[in-house]
């Protein structure tokens, strides 16, 4: 259990966060190319500021790119005031335009299929707000320069597999009770799924914080197949639940041609676990967020590039 004193801890460093945050607002406006690279990202007023961090951080190091935004309700006037100003007049999609049917509504599916909408055009980088960029992203580049999808992992050890190879690597659950976590109700039954036209389908725990879909008129036809079947494997209450937009974030990505795994070294999720030294971009999970003082550090030295 959480003590008083943790917990006041915590919400101390929040505090201290975005006091430090808005110094990105006094770094330079982000240069920002119509080059076929969106910079992808689902927000609110709440994240705004470390929203910024995120996306000039990376808009820094990878040297390309514009973009758009997914508003999720709460931004403000002031909000699309600062971004303007910050981002080059980004295109603003209201969330509430964006259908999903026959996929679930909320839980973040407007982001995904927005995204696979827009790489009919474009090649789409999905970015959560609570990363930052740390240094140069060759790996990234690359991937976009090969036309070839991306995904940050999940863990260290995750790998590419076929769907059954996959199931077999996972621990056994119960994927009908209510008290197994979506994730691992939904990826205990991959291996029954079957997208028409689709051999030899794929998994990989990857993590939607930081992802890229190489463009592709595929539309959104694997996310709506792989859950209209977990619709009638697991039943809509146990699959429309919040994590079931990762697990169609994963399949998609591992079912495009010969994806890239971002080596987990230099890309990696942040557990409390320190920094690895080289690291390219850091996710800092929600939990761990202000586990001691790597996110601050990372943000603070980030506006410090972004300064000059």
């Amino acid at each position: 259990m959480t003590s008083l004193g943790e917990h006041l801890n915590w919400h101390w460093k929040q505090w201290r966060h975005r006091r430090l945050a808005r110094g990105i607002l006094a770094t330079p406006p982000a240069t920002v190319r119509h080059d076929g690279v969106i910079v992808f990202s689902m927000i609110g007023s709440a994240v705004l500021l470390p929203y910024l961090v995120a996306v000039k951080s990376l808009l820094h190091h990878l040297g390309r790119g514009r973009v758009v935004i997914l508003d999720d309700g709460t931004l403000t006037a002031a909000d699309r005031a600062v971004l303007a100003a910050q981002l080059g007049d980004p295109r603003i999609i209201a969330i509430d335009t964006v259908a999903t049917d026959p996929c679930p509504r909320r839980d973040v599916w407007e982001r995904l299929l927005t995204i696979l909408d827009l790489r009919a055009q474009d090649y789409v980088i999905q970015l959560d707000s609570d990363t930052v960029t740390l240094g140069p992203v060759p790996e990234v580049a690359a991937a976009i320069d090969a036309g070839r999808s991306f995904t940050l992992l999940g863990e260290g050890n995750a790998r590419l597999l076929p769907v059954d190879g996959f199931v077999a690597t996972r621990r056994a659950v119960d994927p009908l009770s209510p008290a197994t976590h979506v994730q691992d109700a939904s990826e205990a039954v991959l291996d029954r799924v079957a997208v028409p036209g689709r051999e030899a389908l794929r998994y990989v725990r990857g993590c939607a914080g930081f992802a890229g879909f190489a463009r592709s008129d595929d539309g959104r036809g694997v996310a709506e197949t792989l859950s209209l079947a977990m619709d009638r494997m697991l039943g809509e209450r146990q699959w429309r639940r919040w994590g079931s937009e990762q697990v169609a974030a994963n399949f998609v990505v591992a079912n495009d041609p010969d994806p890239v795994l971002l080596p987990y070294d230099r890309y990696f999720n942040f557990w409390n676990a320190g920094v690895p030294r080289g690291a390219a971009f850091a996710h800092f999970i929600g939990t761990y967020r202000f586990h001691g003082t790597a996110y601050l550090r990372a943000t603070r030295a980030a506006i410090a590039q972004l300064r000059g």
